[in-house]
């Protein structure tokens, strides 16, 4: 086979195997930080349990365990699916090396036994000595000198042969001692799951009971919900048009008798600085990529209109996400902008508005807050506590993302988890 065809096989068999390793290893990490969110989960399920609050906010925190863990499942198999190929590909290897080695063993003993007959110098100097020319003679000499290293490299062949093979097999015991752990590991997961379901169910047949009680509460919180939008909305726009109003001063002031100047001032769209557009820009480039707006936690209500978890019938609409995390979580800025609104939407619930260019982030149900409007802020900067609620024992922050007065997902904005 020519050289160029060895390393080309050679090459491309490194390249998947080494595909492998790194899909193998981005899998653990994700293992690794799924185990971490279902470690966070539990421990916000028991405070909530401790607390004896609503049973409805235990289902929530429940029904992002369980999907959890189908996360944990669906990437474990994926690991065993993985390892299994790898697992293959050391097969064939191994079974590749047997081959070569039987055969080279072969045509080593035949040679061992060739050498055998003509082991005598006598022989071999008869063998140069009974050439019909000094050429011949000189070939005869050369073609005993290449035998006698063709044997010693044969010899060493099969010695680094064996050598890969048992490299081999090592390998392909260690990953099969993983692969069992994986499927043990794998099976663990489903019995626990199966648990979780039987747990949620449970918990299910309890809110039923209080059916009616519970329906009333979702639309008075949609009512409410509804009412602070509207609050949140206004202040966007007064905040939009205060800011064009101040750069159509700016713009009287270097041009009088502009006419774009005495243009209506609008509430809807924010006239940008240069500093403004680039800020604006940069945000923009940071979709799916920006940070959640607390450390930890998960979305235990998306966006947009959507039946309820619990009472389907009953369609729930959400300007932003909710996003429940644990007790004492401190909220952060998704990004660097200035505080636009530090709003008191009641004596225990503020939110805080930050302007990036023509976006604004909104940071509900806030406890206290450590910003004030005007303030320059960074990204992943603590901008205050979010609230727990002192009736149901959740801690969750509503975080909104505007365009103008546009909303937008939050979720396709932050980075996944």
């Amino acid at each position: 086979m020519p050289k160029f065809l060895l390393s080309l096989i050679f090459v491309c068999a490194t390249t998947f195997v080494w595909a492998q390793d790194s899909q193998q290893e981005k899998l653990e990490q994700r293992k690794a930080q799924i185990l971490q969110e279902i470690k966070d989960n539990e421990k916000m399920l028991q405070s909530v349990r401790k607390k004896e609050k609503s049973a409805v906010n235990e289902y929530l925190i429940q029904a992002n365990k369980i999907k959890l863990k189908e996360k944990l499942i669906n990437t474990t198999a994926k690991q065993e699916k993985v390892l299994s190929n790898d697992m293959y590909i050391n097969q064939v290897q191994v079974n590749k090396l047997k081959k070569e080695l039987a055969v080279l063993k072969e045509d080593y003993a035949k040679m061992i036994l060739k050498s055998y007959k003509s082991r005598s110098e006598q022989s071999r100097a008869m063998f140069i000595l009974s050439s019909e020319s000094f050429l011949q003679a000189y070939k005869r000499a050369q073609y005993l000198k290449q035998y006698t290293n063709f044997r010693k490299n044969q010899g060493l062949e099969i010695q680094e042969k064996t050598a890969q093979l048992v490299d081999f097999n090592a390998k392909l015991d260690g990953q099969r001692k993983v692969k069992k752990k994986i499927i043990a590991e794998n099976e663990k997961e489903k019995q626990s799951l199966e648990v979780e379901k039987k747990e949620q169910q449970k918990l299910v047949n309890s809110i039923k009971k209080d059916k009616n009680r519970i329906a009333a509460d979702i639309k008075a919180k949609q009512s409410e919900s509804k009412r602070i939008d509207r609050q949140i909305d206004r202040l966007i726009r007064e905040a939009i048009a205060e800011a064009n109003r101040k750069a159509a001063a700016e713009k009287a002031k270097e041009n009088p008798g502009s006419t774009a100047a005495k243009a209506p001032v609008s509430s809807s769209k924010i006239a940008m600085t240069p500093e403004d557009k680039v800020l604006a820009a940069d945000f923009k480039a940071n979709r799916g990529r920006l940070p959640w707006p607390v450390e930890k936690g998960f979305i235990s209500l998306g966006y947009g209109d959507q039946p309820h978890p619990l009472h389907p019938s009953i369609t729930v609409h959400n300007s932003g996400v909710e996003i429940t995390t644990e007790d004492g979580a401190s909220a952060r800025a998704v990004f660097a902008g200035e505080v636009s609104k530090v709003i008191v939407l009641s004596p225990v619930n503020k939110a805080v508005v930050i302007q990036h260019g023509d976006f604004f982030t909104v940071y509900q149900n806030l406890s206290s807050v450590s910003v004030s409007q005007g303030d320059k802020v960074s990204i992943k900067q603590n901008i205050g506590k979010v609230r727990t609620s002192g009736d149901t024992g959740k801690t969750i922050i509503k975080f909104l993302i505007l365009q103008n007065t546009t909303n937008s997902d939050p979720e396709n904005w932050l980075q996944n988890r």
